[in-house]
């Protein structure tokens, strides 16, 4: 099903100088397929669900540190994704339990960083951050995964 992910500013980047107002990213399965002012998004995509959040939408991050720690492989893994990352280093993933826990999350592993970006039919990996930095919800290859109530 499309989804619409819509928000009062999207990034398509983290430090994007030039955001989106009052936009949406329209996801198709697990991929981006349009970036753009929500009310032309609702225009071409008519039939899609649309989720409305609150703060900023951009890309999302690539965790460069230390998984955090927590009581289980599946728990560390969590712990990224509420943080608003879908990404991690593979030198920070030690043990093979904490590696099967991220390929069964979804969580993409790197060999070395790179900036997180938005891209039509990029894998569609998204937060929503509030004005505070805070994580509001994580979007992993088109699924919602993490919610802050």
């Amino acid at each position: 099903m499309l989804t619409l992910h819509a928000a009062p500013v999207v990034r398509y980047t983290p430090d994007d100088a030039a955001p989106l107002h009052e936009a949406a990213v329209a996801v198709d399965g697990d991929r981006i397929a349009a970036i753009g002012p929500l009310e032309e998004l609702r225009r071409a995509f008519p039939r899609a669900r649309v989720r409305e959040w609150p703060g900023e939408l951009g890309p999302a991050l690539v965790h460069e540190g230390p998984v955090p720690d927590a009581p289980s492989p599946r728990e560390r893994i969590h712990a990224l994704l509420r943080r608003g990352a879908t990404a991690v280093l593979a030198q920070h993933l030690g043990d093979a339990e904490l590696r099967a826990a991220a390929h069964r999350g979804g969580i993409t592993v790197l060999d070395r960083p790179r900036p997180p970006v938005l891209a039509l039919a990029g894998r569609a990996d998204l937060a929503v951050f509030d004005a505070d930095g805070a994580c509001l919800a994580t979007v992993v290859a088109g699924r919602l995964v993490h919610r802050r109530r």
